[in-house]
């Protein structure tokens, strides 16, 4: 016997352990409690989920056939039952796993009561009905948390150089599951929105059991996705999977590549469709705005004022003419009642003149007589002289002397006379 028989194949090795587990008479029926875990994979009339130890960590692969027919109640997530069923094992996969032929309800699991829990107390403070972030059409930096081992950031980036290459992924690697991953993916939220320069956040990992999963309905955590200034998109588990996460997200995808797609809702194939529409919508447009400009423009050379240019200003001269003749007639018209008013007015003025003055001249003349009754000149008239020595007038006979010349003034002329002699009155 060489020594390379002694090895077995995977298969044979299954094929040898099924058949242990067929021929043993414990497995064939066996009877379990636990909690329900990862339910949501219903094909069809089956159903197929997980049961979950509750006192421990132990979790085994459960189905259930026909189950619309078996149960009068409806299978939920953390739901503790009481089953029967037989153990069997899966050889193309090499998995073991209970098909029930039995399930009935034995309360709620602790980790699903704690969810509906939390999740009933966010709704009440109306957590999950803030406004939702819009997500931006052309994104340039899209943050990722997730595991830097897992599929999810593989999926992530191959979908989104895809879809829109110019944008650029940035990964923030962050514990995904266990005791630490809430803190961490808290941690790394803070510090992508602190730094301010990323358009979108992707939160994500696979699928999974509650457990496995139960990093992501954190209490602190979803209260820093709602007060994030960031728009957050929620990629946790499967579509079937429900976390607090997805609820205060500003969106929820069922898987990453869904996830890079709502990241990026504009494809570069789209925006470069988009553009060349545009370039001919334009171009046409462009055109049809220059046929129309052209017609106008050859409308308006044709129009009679282009033709014969004198027609555009005939009616304005006309129009001038006739104000101004108008204009003549007015001027005519104001300058004779003008002049009518002044002719008045200076009658009005010779007679207001005429009354005004009559009295002060009649005291003129009367006083006019008065003065000529005492006038020099009237006495000259009757014979008298009046003698004047150097521009003075002689009053008395010593005025003059012998040899003197004098002045005489007579009414109607002057002369010159020399004094040949004087006498006195007095002395004679």
């Amino acid at each position: 016997m060489s020594e390379t028989r002694k090895y077995l194949t995977i298969s044979a090795l299954t094929s040898y352990l099924k058949r242990k587990f067929d021929a043993d008479p414990y497995l064939e029926k066996v009877y379990l409690t636990g909690e329900i875990s990862n339910m949501g994979r219903r094909r069809g009339r089956h159903l197929y989920f997980s049961m979950k130890d509750p006192n421990g960590g132990a979790v085994i692969s459960a189905a259930m056939f026909s189950y619309a027919n078996r149960l009068k109640f409806e299978p939920e997530e953390g739901m503790k039952i009481n089953a029967i069923g037989r153990v069997q094992i899966y050889e193309p996969s090499g998995t073991y796993s209970i098909i029930l032929e039995q399930m009935t309800p034995d309360g709620i699991g602790e980790l699903f009561l704690a969810y509906e829990q939390l999740k009933n107390k966010l709704s009440q403070e109306g957590l999950f009905n803030l406004p939702k972030k819009k997500l931006p059409t052309f994104p340039k930096k899209i943050a990722v948390i997730t595991s830097p081992t897992g599929a999810v950031i593989e999926d992530i980036t191959r979908t989104v150089q895809r879809r829109y290459p110019s944008a650029q992924i940035v990964l923030f690697p962050a514990v995904v599951q266990g005791e630490k991953a809430a803190a961490t993916i808290i941690q790394q939220i803070l510090r992508i929105d602190e730094l301010g320069d990323y358009d979108t956040l992707i939160v994500g990992r696979g699928g999974g059991s509650i457990e496995d999963l139960w990093a992501f309905n954190d209490e602190k955590l979803a209260r820093v996705i709602a007060a994030a200034r960031i728009p957050i998109i929620s990629s946790v588990g499967h579509e079937t999977d429900n976390t607090l996460v997805d609820f205060v997200a500003d969106q929820r995808a069922a898987t990453p590549t869904a996830a890079a797609e709502l990241s990026t809702p504009v494809t570069l194939e789209q925006v470069i469709s988009r553009l060349n529409e545009l370039q001919i919508r334009l171009n046409l447009r462009m055109k049809q705005l220059v046929d129309v400009r052209r017609q106008r423009v050859e409308r308006i050379t044709q129009h009679i004022i282009f033709q014969q240019p004198d027609r555009l200003y005939t009616g304005y001269n006309q129009r001038v003419d006739q104000l101004c003749h108008t204009l003549t007639q007015v001027l005519q018209q104001r300058l004779k009642t003008t002049k009518h008013q002044l002719m008045l007015l200076l009658q009005r003025q010779l007679q207001v003149r005429q009354i005004l003055l009559r009295q002060p001249q009649e005291h003129v003349q009367l006083m006019a007589a008065k003065l000529d009754l005492v006038s020099p000149l009237k006495i000259l008239k009757r014979g008298y002289v009046l003698i004047e020595k150097d521009s003075q007038v002689v009053r008395t006979i010593n005025d003059v002397q012998r040899n003197d010349t004098i002045d005489l003034r007579f009414s109607d002329g002057m002369a010159k006379a020399k004094i040949i002699e004087t006498s006195d009155l007095k002395n004679e």
